[in-house]
């Protein structure tokens, strides 16, 4: 008996460089950077004062929150994903105002590394202060990491699976295949699937104290995230969140659904942090284990693929991914498919990173197109030795991709991969 086809009905984006999926595929495909310098982190005497920050008026949220909700809001994690959410069931064609009954077989899986950094912190302060009664009586909802989950339930009247999972930068990889299985194993017909991360100092000054970010330019900051390249001088922080309609193509046809892509398969796994791997390196053993995995699981051949959206950070492990996929898909030089990194664009999204790319990465497949790579122009040596140069385009190719490969790798040796294929 064969398994339940799985399709993408629906978009939303917040990035950097764009916060609807309209302006965010313009952007991609024109190469347009969403990163800037940020006031507020020359202020706190951050050595990075640059990042990848969406831009919207505050006036925008009346679009998706009302008043009582927007009470006390300060939460950007929170308000990234309910956008991106909510964008994309109305793009999947489902009603915005729910039922009296709820949607027995539609879900919520939305995931995050942290929410409401700055509730917390105002929380904090009143709490110290002896204020503990002036919190407010959204502080909780702000804060929990469930909260994106939860606001989104409520909000679309989503009655199967509502949780949020968390797993470093493979977050919202994850959760677009937690959503999959579900629904191949009959558990659900549509799940909203994506993944949030906040933004701002409190989130990025970990990073920028492991001295992991580049710090040299603040003058320039679109040159600064270099994925892939010979300079690269490590990742660019960034937040925002994505969100993709996760459906049975059963559900989708009988709905007359518009189709974005068809989901093949994946595989997540964990590297043990044993054999090289640690909380902050890959098990690169691991790695490959994961690539190989869901070329198995989507039940196709790695000569199949035609291109690869990778997570290629801009960081000393560039190389190395590279050689993963070379060693796992058994395909080198010219026999390579074309790869790009995202994160050239927006810098790396954190938690939020792996929703927003799925989500570039079905556009190039619906729209046919390989968005280029910025700021590569001079190749890591070590991996212009593996492939060739061409397979990693400057400009954006405007072809016809079949299936392309996303996968993130996170923090605490875990890896997840998913294969996407044209509908």
């Amino acid at each position: 008996m064969s398994r339940r086809r799985v399709v993408v009905t629906g978009l939303g984006v917040v990035a950097p460089n764009g916060t609807s999926v309209s302006k965010f595929k313009e952007a991609i495909q024109n190469l347009d950077s969403g990163i800037r310098f940020i006031e507020e982190l020359k202020d706190l005497k951050f050595s990075c004062q640059i990042a990848g920050l969406p831009l919207y008026d505050d006036d925008y949220l009346n679009n998706y929150f009302n008043s009582i909700q927007l009470r006390g809001l300060k939460a950007s994690g929170l308000e990234y994903g309910v956008m991106a959410g909510i964008d994309a069931w109305l793009d999947a064609g489902l009603p915005r105002i729910p039922s009296e009954t709820p949607l027995w077989d539609a879900g919520v899986i939305f995931g995050t590394g942290i929410l409401g950094v700055d509730k917390f912190r105002e929380a904090i302060y009143k709490v110290d202060q002896g204020n503990v009664r002036r919190l407010g009586s959204n502080t909780v909802l702000q804060t929990m990491a469930s909260g994106i989950s939860a606001f989104l339930s409520g909000m679309l009247g989503c009655g199967n699976v509502v949780t949020t999972n968390s797993s470093a930068c493979s977050t919202g990889t994850e959760a677009i295949l937690m959503a999959y299985d579900r629904i191949v194993n009959s558990q659900a017909e549509i799940v909203l699937a994506g993944s949030t991360s906040d933004s701002g100092p409190y989130v990025w000054g970990g990073f920028d104290a492991m001295r992991i970010l580049p710090y040299k330019y603040n003058d320039d900051p679109t040159k600064a995230s270099r994925p892939m390249s010979a300079s690269a001088g490590g990742f660019v922080p960034g937040s925002g969140a994505g969100a993709l309609v996760i459906e049975s193509l059963d559900s989708a046809m009988a709905r007359k659904a518009t189709i974005y892509a068809e989901i093949l398969g994946g595989h997540v796994n964990c590297g043990a942090q044993q054999n090289g791997g640690s909380m902050t390196a890959p098990n690169n053993e691991a790695v490959q284990r994961c690539i190989k995995k869901a070329v198995q699981h989507a039940e196709i051949h790695a000569d199949d693929i035609d291109a690869i959206n990778g997570h290629l950070t801009a960081t000393s492990k560039d190389p190395v991914e590279i050689n993963n996929w070379c060693e796992a898909l058994g395909r080198k030089k010219s026999d390579f498919p074309y790869i790009n990194s995202l994160k050239s664009h927006v810098g790396h999204c954190l938690a939020a990173s792996g929703s927003i790319e799925s989500v570039a990465t079905v556009l190039q497949l619906r729209d046919g197109f390989i968005f280029g790579n910025m700021n590569c122009e001079d190749l890591h040596p070590k991996i212009e030795a593996l492939i060739d140069n061409r397979q990693v385009p400057l400009k954006t190719l405007y072809t016809s991709p079949n299936i392309i490969a996303k996968a993130s790798f996170g923090f605490g040796d875990v890896n997840a991969c998913v294969i996407f294929k044209k509908y």
